[in-house]
């Protein structure tokens, strides 16, 4: 075998007998050949074109198979050679030098054009994989894959790909990329607030769970404002805030009105706070315990009324509508209560509440949160003179509505719709019952 295997290596070296093989030698005499690192550039570049894969692949895995033969087996048949082709290249693209980049750039980049934009899922993964760092890669070539209906291709260069301008993320973001695009982008370094604010206006709770949980982010105040409005809904999104770098006070002490209390302690305990904060931390704290103190068990308050559970009966369940009347004869049913009730998810009292203190009857209030109607439930707040805050949260607990499509106010406590369209928003779901 080592008499066989040496007089391969002398025919690669030399050129004659080399040729014969390309042309009629057997296949495991081509195979041979082709694997040689000292086979003649001309031998290894006919060899790209030979009729069995098993040669093929090992001409697009050899190192010294010149690159114009490389762009043959770029569009090669075979999803095989093309892999082998990708993984080769992407381990010769980062180890050239900077000197030797200048003279194999334009070929080498040849080949990862074509193989960018390859049929096969895996072979684009491979090339995605080898430029995401790149600096010096032709930016269309990135633009490309950061534009792919595949994570695994995409993913990559949006997260790390310095070629990829601000411009080319906010144009990505509003072509509504695949799924898991957006967190790709919330996870890059150094993200500038345009792009955080595009985030953030998305849907994707995911997407801001990741850009709140990235420290090199920068978030406008008035960004994190909106995304304190939401956080009560999303837990996911209560450690990433409690460890911002920076918190302004206001989101400090606003923060620490709904996080867990390990969370809550982990907020007080930060020694990178300025003295405003970490005062407005404790104000927060305090009014938060002296509230619980005040409405301590044995029920919630909103449950709080006439109706005792019998201590021999687990399936006992208390009615909505009797505790709403007993908290209204008290004077005790307002919006308080009813945001309490909201935030623990008790939408059978918070309907039967609401349709109480709006004057409209219970089927219709119902049906407004079954639609997920944003409009309708900013109407039903008004209608019961309770806040546009109190709004904000019904439609993000018991309305289920994505952060980016929660209706707001440009100015608290203002409503954003007219009293005439409010009142008509009101009608019409009397009218579709």
């Amino acid at each position: 075998m080592m008499k066989i295997d040496q007089k391969l290596t002398e025919a690669a070296g030399d050129y004659s007998e080399a040729k014969r093989i390309a042309r009629n030698g057997d296949t495991s005499a081509r195979c041979a050949l082709a694997s040689q690192p000292d086979t003649k550039p001309e031998i290894l570049y006919y060899l790209a074109e030979d009729p069995n894969i098993e040669v093929r692949r090992l001409i697009a895995e050899n190192a010294e198979t010149p690159r114009h033969a490389d762009i043959l087996l770029a569009q090669d048949e075979c999803d095989e050679v093309r892999q082998v082709l990708a993984t080769k290249i992407g381990r010769l693209f980062p180890e050239t030098s900077a000197t030797e980049r200048s003279v194999l750039r334009r070929a080498v980049l040849d080949v990862l054009e074509v193989l960018a934009a390859d049929h096969a899922k895996h072979v684009r993964e491979l090339v995605s994989e080898t430029l995401k760092n790149a600096p010096d890669v032709p930016p269309h070539i990135v633009r490309m894959l950061a534009n792919d209906p595949h994570l695994t291709v995409c993913g990559p260069v949006l997260e790390f790909s310095p070629v990829l301008t601000e411009a080319d993320l906010l144009e990505i973001i509003s072509s509504k990329p695949v799924q898991g695009a957006f967190g790709a982008i919330s996870r890059r370094s150094a993200l500038g607030e345009l792009v955080s604010d595009a985030i953030a206006a998305t849907s994707d709770k995911d997407a801001i769970r990741d850009l709140l949980a990235n420290p090199s982010a920068q978030i406008r105040e008035e960004t994190l404002d909106g995304l304190i409005d939401n956080a009560p809904a999303f837990e996911s999104w209560h450690a990433p805030l409690v460890e911002r770098p920076t918190l302004p006070a206001r989101a400090a002490h606003r923060i620490a009105r709904f996080v867990t209390q390990s969370l809550l302690d982990q907020l007080r305990q930060r020694t990178d706070l300025e003295n405003e904060v970490l005062d407005a931390v404790e104000t927060a704290v305090n009014e938060r315990l002296s509230n619980e103190a005040a409405h301590a068990p044995p029920q919630n308050r909103w449950v709080q009324g006439s109706e005792t559970k019998p201590l021999d009966d687990p399936s006992f369940e208390f009615d909505p509508e009797r505790r709403v009347e007993d908290l209204h004869a008290q004077g005790k049913l307002n919006e308080r209560v009813i945001g309490d009730a909201a935030a623990a998810g008790d939408r059978g009292f918070t309907v039967a509440a609401l349709a109480k203190c709006a004057g409209e009857n219970r089927e219709s209030v119902s049906r407004v949160f079954e639609m997920q109607s944003t409009k309708g439930i900013v109407a039903l707040c008004w209608k019961a003179k309770m806040s546009m805050e109190l709004a904000i949260r019904l439609q993000i607990t018991i309305g289920n509505i994505a952060p980016g499509s929660i209706l707001k106010s440009d100015s608290n406590p203002d409503y954003p719709l007219s009293e005439d369209e409010m009142s008509w928003q009101l009608k019409f779901f009397r009218t579709t019952i």
